[in-house]
């Protein structure tokens, strides 16, 4: 698990950056997409993270990432396709189009309210991200679920004890 402090939206906004370059550099290197389960309050970053890790696909320019609170899921026009679900409304199940989307090896899920996930259709690989407020910003929690999320954390690593440091300054 990694513990980080965000201050703001750019910093949010650099994080999903970041994780879009390492999760690129980890298809490029024949690993399949990792999910990435969202968690937090409303208002948390969690749509804003997404922006961010859209920004570095090839195709961004077509993609108008925004929340999919009503439609459940939007799907970005990127390389690789991003399907962005909003699970807040799931009473006990996920979406059909979640699972369809988990096994396409060649899109990128990102879920948010991941919490609302019941613990049994959670996929065996993935990155959970937790936020939680705090008074002068957001703390992020990242737990790796499985042997491929636990190498991408770790190919994360040098990214995030970077930002540590100059988020403490």
């Amino acid at each position: 698990m990694t513990r980080l402090f965000l201050p703001d939206a750019q910093a949010t906004l650099a994080l999903g950056a970041a994780l879009g370059v390492a999760l690129a550099a980890a298809r490029g290197e024949g690993g399949g997409s990792m999910p990435l389960l969202l968690s937090g309050p409303l208002g948390s970053g969690k749509t804003t993270l997404v922006r961010g890790l859209v920004s570095t696909l090839p195709g961004a320019h077509a993609a108008e990432v925004s929340s999919p609170s009503f439609n459940i899921v939007n799907l970005y026009p990127t390389t690789p396709p991003v399907a962005h679900f909003d699970l807040y409304r799931v009473a006990g199940a996920a979406p059909d189009e979640f699972f369809d989307a988990l096994d396409a090896k060649d899109v990128l899920v990102v879920a948010e309210w991941a919490e609302n996930l019941p613990p049994g259709e959670r996929p065996d690989e993935a990155l959970l991200l937790a936020w939680t407020p705090v008074p002068s910003g957001r703390a992020l929690e990242i737990r790796a679920w499985g042997k491929a999320a636990e190498a991408l954390l770790d190919a994360l690593a040098p990214k995030l004890n970077q930002w540590r440091k100059e988020s403490s300054q």
